[in-house]
């Protein structure tokens, strides 16, 4: 029975743990960060390898009796490989921040100059928002998007890039809906001397099917979480190929930034990396991106604008100016709360407020895709956000969607298995 031990030594945690599982169920999830595991990956990180200390890479171990963990962790590295096609990777960093801080300090030391995009245009905390290591470590220089286009300006980018000479640039975004031209950052980044670190944590599902291009013909590293379009336990993955950074990636994981790995998580790691790679996952990103434009189809037909005008990954992020000058990421956030429908409040580019308020909401379909939500059902649900940010205190309306969001979760029961 599921929680059977936790139920009976631990009944406050076990509710705690059964009412998250109750919110889940009870949501149309759209937090474009977040996806649903499948019961092989939560078992795997449930497993017995939480008890077992690793410290080290597989063979050279500070610790013994690691012969078990080793072979988990080999899978693990070697499904990454193959699924991303790259020579190495370090499937220990216990998240994409502390990966993405591994990768960076390989690159760059404390005060050295950093280029990456501004959080507030899409890029992400450890991207150099000063609030964030990256921003107290190194002296960051923020790149962005175009006015006119909302889509990144590679010419400004090469144009900071000749005027700062960073040692390091960073590529990747949290919430830019538009495929990144890796080779054109490239050649910015090698043209200047610099090395160029794509985080693709976003995008790691479709780069793994071909959804969208590879970085890792182009970077130097790459960083990645395993949660996301990856459809993995939460948890990091550095890439790479030249061989060369092969003892200063691995130092930088351990013991540069962190100490024994989670081999359980690893384990997690290994599954999904192996689901990753049969021919399902591919159609299953498909759908994802199917998915995505078709929530903006039904937004856009209720009068919301598409930052960018749309997307080409799973991801959108949307400007809520239109549906009123009173509406905020914020408010629009609770009352989707409201009615079943959970995402997050969002800069966009302009904003004018603040990230605690923000003038947009980011929308991603991944998760909804792993639930089994079609494309005609994703254009609706499209269709009940606008109808909720454009009716904010109608309870009438609101009353009525939510009835209708419960009929669609009724159509697609999450871990039914569970109980």
């Amino acid at each position: 029975m599921y929680l059977e031990h936790l139920r009976t030594q631990d009944p406050e945690i076990a509710a705690a743990i059964g009412d998250e599982l109750a919110r889940q169920r009870a949501s149309i999830e759209l937090i474009a960060s977040e996806n649903f595991v499948s019961l092989a990956v939560m078992e795997a990180a449930g497993s017995p390898l939480t008890n077992k200390y690793a410290e080290g890479l597989p063979g050279h171990r500070y610790y013994g009796g690691c012969w078990a963990v080793d072979v988990v962790e080999n899978i693990a590295r070697d499904r990454a490989k193959k699924l991303f096609g790259c020579a190495f990777a370090n499937v220990q960093p216990h998240s994409g921040a502390q990966a993405n801080y591994a990768a960076e300090s390989v690159f760059a030391k404390p005060g050295d100059t950093v280029m990456g995009m501004d959080l507030s245009n899409g890029g992400h905390l450890t991207h150099g928002s000063p609030a964030n290591y990256s921003g107290k470590l190194f002296n960051m220089v923020s790149y962005g998007l175009s006015e006119q286009t909302e889509r990144i300006d590679y010419d400004d980018v090469a144009a900071k890039a000749e005027k700062y000479q960073p040692k390091l640039i960073i590529a990747g975004a949290s919430a830019y809906p538009r495929v990144i031209d890796f080779e054109r950052f490239a050649q910015i980044a090698h043209d200047n001397g610099a090395a160029l670190m794509v985080d693709m944590a976003h995008i790691a599902g479709l780069v793994a099917t071909g959804a969208h291009p590879s970085p890792l013909p182009w970077a130097d590293v790459v960083t990645t979480t395993t949660h996301k379009t990856l459809r993995g336990t939460r948890g990091g993955l550095i890439l790479w190929n030249d061989e060369e950074l092969t003892k200063r990636m691995n130092s930088a994981v351990f013991p540069g930034s962190q100490g024994g790995p989670l081999e359980h998580i690893i384990a997690g790691k290994a599954v999904a990396f192996g689901e990753a790679l049969q021919p399902e996952f591919a159609t299953y990103i498909e759908g994802v991106c199917a998915n995505a434009k078709a929530l903006g189809r039904g937004m856009e037909a209720k009068g919301l604008r598409m930052v960018t005008g749309g997307t080409d990954n799973h991801l959108l992020l949307v400007d809520l100016t239109t549906a009123g000058e009173d509406v905020t990421g914020k408010l629009a956030e609770n009352a989707l709360d409201e009615v079943g429908i959970t995402v997050n409040k969002n800069t966009i580019p302009g904003e004018k407020r603040s990230p605690f308020v923000t003038s947009g909401i980011r929308v991603g379909s991944a998760a909804m895709t792993t639930r089994g939500f079609d494309e005609a059902e994703a254009e609706r649900i499209g269709e009940l956000i606008g109808e909720t940010v454009t009716h904010l205190g109608d309870e009438a309306t609101l009353a009525a969607v939510k009835a209708e969001v419960a009929d669609l979760l009724a159509a697609h029961p999450l871990y039914p298995e569970l109980g």
